[in-house]
């Protein structure tokens, strides 16, 4: 078996980013079957044991994560034409007054905080920003398989064989979806689950069927629901959540 970069076989095995391995390995904080290995780009067998330092274990355990109920008119990532990013709304005026996590907000929970995930312009609900490698990888990484459930407000009429092909039977940029598991909530919302988060995919997905989606709302990322927190305000991850 080959050797593969140290920094790609820590994010593999979930111990954190890659670029947090890079800097974890920069200062010394990796050891590779018990030796300290400080050099950026060095590689390692898959059967070696690699231990994290207890300083980057105490560096993780400070990195926060933020559940914002993100509104309308808000972009996920970078702004884009005009439109904010979510991550201005999180500001000390705005955070839940019943977060349970008893966090209180600082100036350097926003350093390196990006979200885990997207969720449109014209989407509301739960968005996960993190400022820790290891839950955006569970959350984005290639291989995840983490639930997403949405309440779709839709308008149009369903094909004859729409829903079947929704929970199993459509394909975006040439790529069949995973399956997913949808049903109608009321007569005019269906419920969505799904294991993947390709582009608009939801509402790519109704546009195939002959639905038109005029409302999209994420209540859950895993374990973790939206709940009762407002629109508008976030919340931290409380140590006793996870995904």
């Amino acid at each position: 078996m080959e050797p593969i970069r140290l920094s790609k076989r820590m994010a593999e095995l979930g111990l954190c980013s890659r670029r947090e391995a890079d800097e974890y390995i920069a200062r010394g904080w990796v050891k590779v079957d018990g030796v300290v290995v400080d050099q950026l780009g060095s590689k390692v067998l898959l059967s070696q044991r690699i231990v994290l330092d207890a300083q980057a274990k105490a560096t993780q355990s400070q990195r926060v994560t933020i559940l914002l109920n993100k509104p309308v008119g808000y972009v996920s990532g970078q702004a884009e034409q005009g439109y904010k990013p979510a991550a201005t709304l999180i500001t000390p005026d705005r955070q839940w007054r019943e977060d349970p996590s008893r966090i209180r907000f600082q100036p350097g929970h926003m350093k390196g905080l990006a979200p885990a995930g997207r969720l449109d312009i014209d989407s509301v609900g739960l968005l996960v920003l993190t400022q820790d490698g290891r839950i955006a990888k569970q959350l984005i990484g290639e291989d995840s398989g983490v639930e997403k459930e949405y309440l779709v407000r839709v308008a149009g009429k369903l094909s004859p064989d729409g829903l079947r092909q929704l929970n199993h039977g459509l394909s975006l940029d040439g790529q069949a979806l995973k399956p997913a598991k949808v049903w109608w909530q009321n007569e005019d919302q269906l419920r969505f689950i799904l294991r993947e988060g390709k582009k608009r995919q939801i509402r790519r997905m109704c546009d195939l069927v002959g639905l038109k989606v005029v409302g999209l709302k994420r209540i859950r990322i895993g374990k973790v629901m939206l709940g009762n927190l407002p629109q508008g305000q976030w919340r931290y991850l409380s140590a006793d959540e996870s995904f």
